[in-house]
């Protein structure tokens, strides 16, 4: 049964700077992830599996790519009569000048006519650039529950985190009190995961408000929900405890990927009650040679292995030549790995050719190294 009541907005228009490299000509929201995926098929899939028949992407930050892989609502199901995916780039409008989105708050707010299209009577507003699962409906029922204005979903981070992110201070019934953006000395551990659930007369009530504030900065962690809290308005916090992850630096899309091959890994992208959907690329089974291992790996369709394959992540199409050596990497779509090479601790970007021979990353480093361009071999 579809969630009419209840409309999704997902703020998708992120540059995404610390992935520069991956995100030179794409949205982050589109980067690659988990073999087959791009991160935006998690909130989109999320939806569709919450059931949630309309669904907005706003997009802004090179958004071409974007724009036509979000339009296509059916590999999430959200093709029919009552459902659709909508795709939602800053525009100009009678009366006014063409204006980029501002900031968050701001980009629903050039958008109100949209959602009251479709006049609901909650909206849900996520980001596209977060790996988990989530059931927005039991996040609805919990905001009803409550009798709401608002609802954060809030994720318990280790106390000696908390610093890192906005914190929502709760009573002993879940009712937020106060709200701190990274404070020095967290009063608690429940971490805002950027995901909201609005009233929408009220929200748009408020963002109609601010729209004008020549002191706001017209966003919703800084400026909607402090305004929120200030005039007492009912604010709760939804605990979520399954997998979430921020996938907005080398390390932790790294990470990610790597936690796909953990055997006790929560995010589990084998369930079938929770499909995560994606594009299906049209290319031959993946095929490992005779002189081919592999060791813990996701290997995707149109892959040729004919080196050795451990602990990492291989995208569409990718070709690892004899000898090579590939330990603990990610190697996105049309990946060429030459004889002999070896890749360790590293993401290998789209296209990227490492030539016969050539060595990338140090198995004894922390970090991780990001390739965008061809290497070189000796």
């Amino acid at each position: 049964m579809r969630n009419n009541n209840m409309l999704a907005m997902i703020l998708a228009g992120g540059r995404g700077t610390r992935l520069y490299a991956l995100t030179k000509k794409i949205a982050k929201p589109a980067v690659y992830f988990g073999g087959k995926y791009r991160i935006i098929d998690f909130p989109l899939s999320n939806c569709a599996n919450s059931n949630i028949n309309v669904v907005g992407v706003l997009t802004q930050y090179e958004s071409v790519l974007l724009n036509s892989y979000a339009a296509a609502g059916q590999r999430w199901g959200l093709d029919t009569r009552d459902s659709g995916v909508y795709v939602l780039p800053p525009r100009e409008k009678d009366g006014t000048k063409f204006d980029v989105y501002r900031g968050t708050a701001d980009a629903i707010t050039q958008n109100i006519d949209f959602v009251d299209s479709h006049d609901p009577d909650y909206v849900l507003i996520l980001s596209g650039d977060h790996i988990y699962k989530m059931d927005y409906a039991k996040m609805l029922s919990y905001h009803k529950q409550r009798g709401a204005d608002a609802t954060i979903a809030v994720l318990p981070v280790p106390m000696k985190e908390a610093s890192r992110f906005g914190i929502m201070n709760t009573d002993e019934d879940g009712r937020i009190v106060e709200f701190e953006e990274k404070p020095e000395q967290p009063k608690s551990n429940l971490a805002s995961m950027g995901i909201y659930i609005f009233n929408w007369k009220q929200l748009r009530k408020k963002l109609i408000s601010d729209m004008d504030d020549p002191n706001s900065s017209h966003d919703f962690g800084k400026d909607i929900i402090p305004a929120f809290l200030e005039e007492g308005k009912n604010l709760y916090a939804y605990k979520f405890e399954g997998y979430w992850k921020d996938v907005g630096t080398v390390d932790s899309l790294w990470e990610a990927n790597m936690d796909l091959l953990n055997k006790n890994n929560e995010l589990d992208l084998n369930d079938p009650d929770w499909k995560i959907y994606t594009e299906d690329v049209a290319t031959v089974p993946h095929f490992i040679g005779p002189d081919g291992k592999v060791n813990n790996a996701y290997i995707n369709q149109g892959c040729k292995i004919n080196g050795e394959i451990n602990h990492s992540v291989l995208f569409t199409n990718v070709k690892v030549h004899t000898h090579a050596v590939v330990n603990d990497a990610v190697l996105m779509p049309d990946v060429e790995i030459g004889e002999g090479a070896v890749v360790h601790r590293a993401i290998i970007a789209e296209g990227v050719k490492i030539d016969a021979g050539a060595v990338v990353g140090d198995p004894n480093s922390e970090s991780i190294e990001l390739v965008s361009k061809r290497v070189r071999g000796e």
